[in-house]
């Protein structure tokens, strides 16, 4: 069955970037386990009793020095074959990483090749999207304050008609036949839950088929109508198709969906106002600048209006 429920993880990056800033006894637990680069300069010992800095230097490459923060910034981009490694082994990856990069740098201006055109070009490019990217933040930033949550939830939320909800059980199966048979066991006494256990191919099979509170449009659509027109303690006599296969449909209760919190939907909020945000942002600098439009001939196209030229239209 497939469900549409959307959630929030910050993920092993996030989780790694933290445990560097604030674990200080990382670097030191995983110094022995770390290969050092290639012609690195050791590290003098230090006293047992000098306490740890908060953001200590963690390599030297020419003179300049790679901090712990750094690696946490580092690792907010790993890759996703990183993403299930544990910190202890991801520390020794960031640390190199970090250090050919600079490494690379410190090449790259001995080259001198910066005073190649394309090389010219690429870098103006490079510095025109982090200016761009800045610009964007400064502008979107101010409106995501918590003011400004508070305000949507009390508009979008509070007071608002919550969408009905069933909780209901299923069994799926292959084919009709099976779904069938199935349902002639049910009325025949058997229990929903132990059939589920025993027959159902969803996930939820080893639960009895419980699919806990959901809304109409969480289901797809042969599912949610076949549910939502169930009485409560009540299961389909006939089998519902959908492209998952074939359900069978136990409905154990209905009710209006309960007004979730402001820390419910704090991460939801904060997306729906960003987009928002970034959509004014761009109106705005639009509206700032002289556009001339040409079509792929060269020709002079017909002026747009102003919803043909927002490409990211606000849903609010």
């Amino acid at each position: 069955m497939n469900r549409y429920f959307t959630g929030f993880s910050t993920g092993l990056a996030g989780a790694v970037a933290l445990s560097l800033v604030l674990g200080t006894g990382l670097p030191q637990a995983n110094a022995a386990n770390t290969p050092a680069p290639a012609n690195a300069t050791p590290a003098k010992p230090e006293a047992a009793t000098k306490p740890v800095p908060k953001n200590p230097v963690v390599a030297i490459v020419d003179g300049h020095k790679i901090h712990l923060s750094d690696l946490a910034k580092a690792a907010q981009s790993l890759p996703p074959q990183f993403q299930q490694a544990p910190p202890q082994e991801l520390y020794p990856v960031l640390l190199n990483r970090l250090v050919d990069e600079r490494a690379l740098l410190i090449q790259a201006r001995k080259a001198d090749i910066a005073k190649k055109k394309s090389v010219k070009i690429a870098m103006r490019h490079a510095a025109d999207r982090a200016l761009e990217a800045a610009y964007l933040r400064e502008q979107v930033k101010p409106k995501l304050n918590d003011q400004a949550m508070k305000a949507y939830y009390q508009k979008h939320y509070v007071g608002q008609k919550q969408p009905e909800e069933v909780k209901a059980r299923q069994i799926l199966v292959k084919t009709q036949a099976e779904a069938e048979a199935i349902i002639k066991k049910l009325n025949g006494g058997a229990k929903f839950a132990t059939l589920a256990q025993k027959d159902s191919i969803d996930p939820g099979a080893k639960n009895g088929g419980e699919l806990g509170w959901f809304t109409k449009d969480e289901m797809v659509k042969p599912f949610a109508d076949a549910a939502f027109a169930l009485k409560p303690g009540t299961y389909t006599k006939t089998p519902v198709h959908s492209q998952f296969g074939w359900h069978i449909i136990l409905s154990q209760g209905k009710r209006q969906k309960p007004m979730p919190s402001l820390d419910d939907v704090k991460d939801k909020i904060r997306q729906t106002l960003t987009e928002k945000a970034i959509t004014d942002a761009l109106q705005d600098a639009r509206k700032g600048v002289a556009v001339k439009l040409f079509n792929p001939d060269g020709s002079p196209a017909t002026a747009p209006d102003a919803a043909a030229l927002d490409a990211t239209p606000s849903k609010n």
